[in-house]
């Protein structure tokens, strides 16, 4: 008796299950991956890269108010900061605030060179760039440049608030 037959009905079958295994898989991981309701789902408008360079404005005139606590309210609870004049990596509030108490002793005023901006999603941005602090020594009162690379990593709260979820932060190599 010939099993030939048989054998591609077998085969045949196989093939379909696992074509639609695979696709409702694919659409299991779409729905998963939807942006719930609560967090602007897809009637929420997307942010503008104008809104994303505002979140640095916002950062900037933080640091002018000399309040480490102020600039700390502006990073989420498990934020990540990898700051410029630090080798200590921060990753809670307490270790963000301990860095910009002793960073505005300095009274630095940030100036953005260049920056670009990816909208991941509605809800996460990332801005990339370089910028250049003046600070004044709190001893002297001499005036110093530092230009460094940074990144900002935001994400938009529940309540629609944007907070920095990382920041990265380092001095251009010289020459």
């Amino acid at each position: 008796m010939d099993r030939r037959p048989a054998r591609r009905r077998i085969a045949a079958a196989a093939t379909a299950t696992a074509v639609l295994a695979a696709g409702t898989f694919a659409l299991g991981a779409g729905v998963a991956g939807a942006a719930p309701a609560s967090k602007g789902g897809k009637h929420a408008k997307p942010v503008t890269r104008t809104q994303v360079l505002a979140l640095f404005d916002q950062w900037n005139a933080a640091l002018q108010t000399g309040d480490p606590k102020k600039v700390a309210d502006l990073y989420a609870k498990d934020a990540v900061l990898l700051p410029t004049v630090s080798n200590q990596v921060r990753t809670d509030r307490a270790g963000i605030v301990d860095y910009f108490e002793h960073f505005l002793q300095n009274k630095p005023q940030g100036t953005k060179i260049e920056s670009v901006v990816n909208v991941l999603d509605r809800d996460t941005v990332i801005d990339t760039g370089v910028y250049a602090f003046e600070l004044t020594d709190h001893d002297t009162g001499a005036k110093s440049t530092v230009k460094a690379r940074y990144t900002y990593a935001y994400e938009k709260q529940p309540n629609g608030k944007w907070l920095i979820v990382n920041h990265h932060s380092s001095k251009m190599p010289q020459g």
